[in-house]
């Protein structure tokens, strides 16, 4: 049988389809299946007390449907000294501190109360995650005693910043007197 040159034989069309079709389905189900496992809670499912102030102790839980029902979560507190906080009655030393709990039957967290370094300043993030779940997290600020967030530095804290200040002006200074000295050395 005569072969013509540009045109595929006949049975070269079925694979050739076959091939494609699979191809397609593989890419429209692997996405799908991919997150079939994980599920993405509604933003805000979690929460925790808005504000606080240095020391103290605030509640953080999240809805019902967050989780899996009893399944294992691990929170994570993260700000300015955060390996002091302390989840439930736990006190850690890293950087940022994290515990576990297990979810309700209606995949709720319930109320975990953390209790904040007493030097916390600025604001700490707060998330919860699971192995099937994205979870949630919440924000704290943390506030003076008037109410105010706590922002900037205080007077033992500028004091390494004017120590260092002053050391490099004094540094710059006897750099540029050893080169007026070797330039007028170098000009005789």
């Amino acid at each position: 049988m005569p072969h013509i040159t540009g045109s595929p034989t006949p049975r070269l069309l079925p694979r050739a389809a076959v091939a494609v079709m699979l191809a397609l389905g593989a890419v429209i189900a692997a996405p799908a299946a991919a997150n079939a496992s994980t599920i993405y809670p509604p933003s805000g499912s979690c929460t925790a007390t808005p504000t606080a102030q240095a020391g103290g102790t605030i509640s953080f839980q999240c809805d019902a449907e967050t989780f899996s029902p009893d399944e294992a979560i691990t929170i994570t507190v993260t700000g300015e000294n955060g390996a002091a906080a302390r989840i439930g009655m736990v006190k850690f030393a890293i950087t940022t501190a994290s515990s576990t709990a297990s979810s309700e039957a209606d995949g709720s967290l319930a109320a975990v109360d953390i209790a904040l370094p007493s030097n916390a300043t600025g604001t700490y993030n707060i998330a919860a995650v699971s192995s099937t779940s994205a979870g949630g997290t919440a924000a704290v600020t943390i506030t003076g005693a008037d109410g105010l967030p706590a922002t900037g530095l205080d007077q033992g804290q500028t004091i390494g910043l004017w120590i260092g200040g002053g050391a490099l002006l004094l540094a710059g200074a006897a750099l540029a007197v050893v080169a007026a000295v070797r330039r007028s050395r170098d000009s005789r």
